[in-house]
């Protein structure tokens, strides 16, 4: 399993219905191919910023089936016109786990 960390700056009053939208999302995730998890975590000491953090069963299943997929295009079209600027994603593998 690889992760995708994306963090997402959001306009400032827009976390309630940013958040919202990504709730919507929740079900395009779950019909994603090779899509494992899903989660969303909002920056303590930076609120505008989140990372969403999704558990795919490859790479390929993210840069290539997801981001090719119709799913995508519903993704962007929920949550693009909360972002203040464009994300940074970036891919993780797991390689110590304490518990």
């Amino acid at each position: 399993m690889i992760y995708e960390v994306a963090e997402l700056y959001i306009k400032p009053d827009a976390h309630a219905a940013f958040q919202a939208a990504v709730t919507q999302a929740v079900p395009v995730f779950k019909a994603a191919t090779g899509c494992l998890s899903m989660r969303l975590d909002r920056d303590i000491e930076v609120p505008d910023t989140y990372h969403l953090v999704i558990g795919w069963a490859t790479l390929d299943n993210h840069v290539v089936d997801f981001r090719g997929s119709e799913g995508f295009v519903t993704w962007r079209g929920l949550v693009g016109g909360y972002f203040a600027q464009p994300p940074k994603v970036e891919h993780f593998n797991t390689v110590v786990n304490g518990f």
